[in-house]
């Protein structure tokens, strides 16, 4: 069931939280010893959150409105649940704590999980993606309808395409964020855009956003002007644009000026380097941050793939970045959303990339449900 679903039926008394989230426990002890996607199950907590939810419920007055009433949600990391406040408050109960890189892990490979190494639900021999990497996992296997993420780099965004759900990154400096450079925010995992939409609800304390004006005009670029994708994630992307078209939810237009960013990538790395030279830095995230300004002048959206590459086995990527498609709107700080793209030739999930200018959340949720 979707968090929607869920959050209805409790609300309606047609379920019980209690049940739902033992159902779920359930899963994860039948089906985590294989995917590796939790550091840490709550068993005990969960229940006992489950069983307060049911009781302020069977207690409401008028005024009570859980909108994520029993939903069990996946935090990321062991110290997820210090950022979880606003959905405990709207009847979220978290299960357990989703895995990330290992200590001396190399950030692009793998999650570890409490069984060991995470791995991706549709094939076992590749990485979900990192570092969101339990949190993706245990979505798109089922185990949650939603997960919390962090996305400092693509950390949701990669992830999410490599498994097949949908991932959002807000806007820097929307919510609240421990990261001294800024560059990495909150963000969710969610099997549908209407479930994200839920999570942006909530954390965010805006309305729920209404629908886009369709078409959307939009520019698709395969490269942003500096990246060497491969073949085949462009495709897959680009597959899913024209379907976007043809459903006629974007309408592709053609920029005054072509997009050509600055690599980011060592801008990035500089921000994350003590001593490095902050300066030429902020002058990439400056001058990218012009030529973002001129195409969202000429559009509301940019579409790209979201990885350049398939998901890569365990021994990690090599050289291969798979984060710069995603790694510049961490710099820039707008928001960007994940779409399923379809399926490449080795049976793994490929995304589409969608990018707002900053503040515009409820846009990227508005197209991706119509998607």
């Amino acid at each position: 069931m979707s968090a929607g679903e869920i959050a209805a039926g409790v609300r309606a008394r047609e379920l019980r939280a209690a049940d739902v989230v033992a159902a779920a426990l359930e899963r994860i002890e039948r089906t985590d010893p294989q995917l590796c996607a939790f550091a840490e199950v709550w068993r005990d907590e969960a229940l006992r959150r489950a069983r307060e939810v049911d009781a302020r419920l069977d207690r409401r007055g008028p005024d009570v409105f859980l909108p994520l009433a029993g939903v069990p949600v996946a935090v990321k990391g062991r110290h997820g649940l210090r950022a979880a406040g606003p959905l405990l408050a709207a009847g979220c109960v978290p299960v357990g704590a989703t895995s990330v890189p290992g200590p001396g892990t190399p950030w692009q490979t793998w999650g570890l999980g409490a069984h060991g190494r995470t791995v991706n639900p549709w094939r076992a021999d590749r990485t979900p993606g990192g570092s969101s990497a339990g949190a993706a996992a245990a979505v798109a296997a089922g185990l949650v309808p939603l997960a919390t993420g962090g996305d400092g780099a693509g950390s949701v965004r990669i992830p999410a395409a490599w498994c097949g759900v949908v991932g959002l990154k807000t806007t820097s400096g929307r919510l609240p964020s421990g990261d001294r450079t800024g560059l990495a925010v909150p963000g969710v995992l969610a099997r549908s855009a209407s479930d994200a939409g839920l999570w942006w609800t909530v954390v965010s304390g805006e309305r729920a956003p209404a629908g886009a004006a369709l078409p959307v005009p939009a520019v698709w670029s395969p490269d942003l002007g500096f990246a060497d994708p491969d073949p085949e994630p462009v495709a897959l992307a680009r597959a899913a644009v024209e379907r976007l078209v043809a459903a006629g939810v974007v309408r592709l237009v053609r920029p005054r000026v072509p997009l050509r960013l600055a690599d980011p990538g060592p801008a990035w790395l500089a921000l994350r380097t003590p001593g490095s030279d902050l300066a030429g830095a902020e002058r990439v995230r400056a001058e990218n941050g012009r030529r973002l300004a001129g195409l969202f002048a000429d559009a509301e959206l940019l579409l790209t793939p979201t990885a350049p590459t398939a998901p890569h086995g365990h021994e990690g990527p090599g050289d291969v970045y798979s984060t710069s498609l995603t790694w510049g709107f961490n710099l820039s700080g707008h928001p960007a959303l994940s779409l399923p793209a379809g399926f490449g030739g080795d049976g793994c999930p490929a995304g589409l990339q969608l990018v707002a200018q900053p503040g515009r959340e409820a846009l990227l949720l508005a197209v991706a449900r119509e998607a």
